[in-house]
């Protein structure tokens, strides 16, 4: 096999689907179905040629691809994986690294433990947090609350890591109603019950009533865990950190804050106003394939208790080596083993971006999201619903129509927009009503194709409105 020629046959093939993604359609050409009989075959009696195989796997894979390369798709908080980032993630795969320990992989030890530094002074956190490598947000909520469970639990004299949950103080967790699905799964796996919750109610926005959250806490007598939101996921608006913290400090609650990408509004001086003290808390999870743009299989679980974060990941084995003093050994901050190097592709986008270069992807999100918000606004029968202070966006249509009728334009109209290709942008249920909803999150994305995407969505609805009528 001539592997310098099968890796340049995959690089043509990965920078001709990159070329001037915003010109195709920002949606698949094939569906689940379709895509599936595409692949469906016998197993395989006898192997094909390492070229006949990636021709074979772009011929088939690619029309079932969505498009959160794009600069005008919109569907889901997706980043654009970065050239740059995706360029380090093809040297991680062809490097093999597994990033076990500092000895089976020490440059990619070496570049975590550099990027940990880093993302603590990106995002104003507590310069002495550790920080686990991980999957994304939802693994990353998982590892910062296994910390949380053992560290309120040792609290009251109970070891949750080597006597489990059996026999334990109950634990309350305190939770806002509009919390993201991931948080509850991550208590489902830890055995904390993803319906075993104090619930909190929020506001119009999302953000959960400080009123309410301290009566919550009135009522709770034991180790608690209070869960709080950097960016809501239809919303994009924030908890009221520097009220609710000290709040639940004051109850002995360990406090966690899902920043999946809202988190990152502290790494732009113009919107950190978003998550003012939300550095009080113990512990955060966020993405860097969201905002940070690196490509998929990047999170980050960060967490100030250096020792509760080791004492709920590490694993031992004796033919695991030992770490030697002041070395920072990587499994020991995740729930993984074996993994690929998360670090490099880190490392590649912060130091391709910097700071400034960030903080300036942030905000021409934003400035998008806005922009793109005002145009509908001016719409008649379209509503924007939430306020847009950072890069979500979600719309009604036919606000002058009985509701029921206005969920059914509404669902029209984006079933329109996906047909169109301009743009593509997802559903969701907003105080169960539909929406539109948008997520700004892609480098290449700005004022200028908000402006396209905006006119795509409004002759989306003009055209349901005129062919179909109000039902």
């Amino acid at each position: 096999m001539d592997v310098g020629a099968l890796f340049l046959k995959a690089a043509a093939y990965a920078a001709q689907f990159r070329h001037s993604p915003g010109d195709r359609p920002q949606r698949p050409l094939r569906d689940y179905s379709q895509a599936f009989t595409a692949f469906s075959e016998e197993l395989p009696e006898h192997g094909s040629s390492a070229g006949d195989v990636l021709d074979t796997l772009v011929d088939k894979a690619e029309p079932g691809l969505h498009m959160p390369t794009g600069p005008r798709f919109f569907g889901w908080v997706m980043g654009g994986s970065h050239p740059v980032g995706v360029a380090a993630d093809f040297l991680t795969s062809a490097w093999g690294q597994n990033t076990g320990n500092h000895v089976v992989a020490p440059s990619a030890a070496a570049v975590e433990a550099v990027c940990a530094r880093w993302l603590l002074d990106l995002l104003d956190l507590p310069r002495d947090s550790s920080v686990g490598f991980v999957t994304g947000a939802t693994m990353a909520n998982f590892t910062c609350l296994a910390a949380a469970r053992g560290a309120v639990l040792r609290v009251v004299g109970w070891d949750a890591d080597s006597q489990g949950l059996f026999g334990a103080p109950q634990i309350t967790v305190v939770i806002g109603d509009d919390a993201h699905t991931t948080i509850f799964s991550a208590l489902q796996f830890l055995g904390l019950g993803h319906d075993r919750v104090l619930r909190v109610a929020t506001d119009d926005q999302g953000r959960m009533v400080p009123e309410a959250f301290a009566e919550a806490f009135r009522s709770i007598d034991g180790p608690s865990i209070a869960i709080l939101q950097a960016g809501q996921i239809n919303t994009g608006d924030c908890d009221a950190f520097a009220k609710l913290i000290p709040i639940a400090k004051s109850h002995g609650a360990w406090v966690h804050v899902d920043g999946a990408f809202g988190l990152w509004a502290q790494a732009s001086p113009e919107k950190r106003n978003l998550t003012a003290g939300v550095g009080l808390a113990d512990s955060w999870a966020t993405d860097g394939h969201k905002w940070l743009q690196t490509p998929y299989d990047c999170g980050y679980a960060i967490v100030r208790d250096e020792l509760a974060h080791r004492r709920a990941m590490s694993i031992a084995a004796s033919y695991l080596p030992l770490v030697a003093q002041g070395e920072r050994d990587p499994s020991h901050y995740v729930p993984e083993l074996s993994r690929r190097a998360r670090g490099f592709p880190t490392w590649s986008m912060i130091k391709h971006l910097g700071r400034d270069g960030i903080a300036a992807l942030i905000d021409r999100n934003c400035e998008a999201a806005f922009v793109f918000g005002g145009r509908l606004a001016k719409e008649p029968g379209i509503e924007i619903v939430n306020s847009v202070v950072l890069n979500q966006v979600i719309v009604r249509f036919g606000t002058d129509m009985s509701a029921d009728d206005a969920d059914t334009a509404t669902r029209r109209t984006i079933a329109r927009l996906q047909q169109d290709g301009t743009a593509f942008a997802a559903g969701a249920l907003w105080r169960k009503r539909q929406v539109m909803r948008l997520s700004f999150s892609n480098y290449q994305t700005d004022a200028a194709q908000a402006d396209i995407s905006a006119q795509a969505v409004i002759n989306a609805y003009r055209n349901v409105t005129q062919q179909n009528g109000p039902a």
